[in-house]
């Protein structure tokens, strides 16, 4: 039986992921794939550098399988301050690599099997390589100070609330958006 999703605004928020994962997958074998790879990884960087989004990919490329990914890789990581640009960009110029998008949470299995999405075809993984659970959130770059290493809120509750309220009273025009149901 599925759970209900929570409503609960200010639990809600409490649970929002604030770090995400890209694994850019090639076949090992595969010149072609991994220069591919490895020109989206340079384009990555230049962009970071200047100032299109936050991305941090490892220094480390693994050119053959590691962990629970079955081919060559590299890992993205990214702060919710700015997943859905770097997630838009490599949608528009991944050309025919396969990338595995998940949060990091502190049950690292389900966020490579139960919370993950691909951009591309998807890999079967070796999940049995992760943990179930760990006990703290695993925080990257601190020193940036977005993601979980943040201090400040994206939008305080009210903010929040009262962001919802106009677009509800701004979409009462539009015939074709739902309706928020009424508590």
């Amino acid at each position: 039986m599925a759970r209900k999703p929570p409503t609960d605004l200010k639990a809600v928020l409490e649970s929002e992921i604030k770090e995400w994962h890209f694994h850019i997958y090639f076949h090992q074998a595969n010149a072609e794939e991994h220069h591919a790879a490895m020109q989206l990884r340079d384009a990555v960087l230049r962009l970071r550098r200047d100032g299109a989004f936050i991305a941090v990919p490892l220094f480390r490329v693994n050119t053959d399988p590691i962990g629970p990914h079955p081919v060559g890789s590299y890992e993205i990581w990214v702060p919710s301050e700015t997943f859905s640009s770097v997630f838009s960009y490599l949608c528009m110029n991944r050309g025919q690599l396969s990338i595995l998008v998940h949060p990091l949470t502190r049950e690292e299995r389900e966020d490579h099997e139960l919370r993950s999405a691909w951009i591309g075809p998807s890999f079967p993984l070796d999940l049995t390589k992760l943990p179930l659970r760990s006990d703290e959130i695993p925080l990257q770059y601190p020193s940036l100070k977005v993601g979980y290493s943040s201090k400040v809120p994206f939008m305080n509750l009210e903010d929040r609330a009262a962001l919802g309220a106009n677009v509800e009273r701004v979409l009462l025009n539009e015939k074709d958006a739902a309706r928020a149901p009424i508590p």
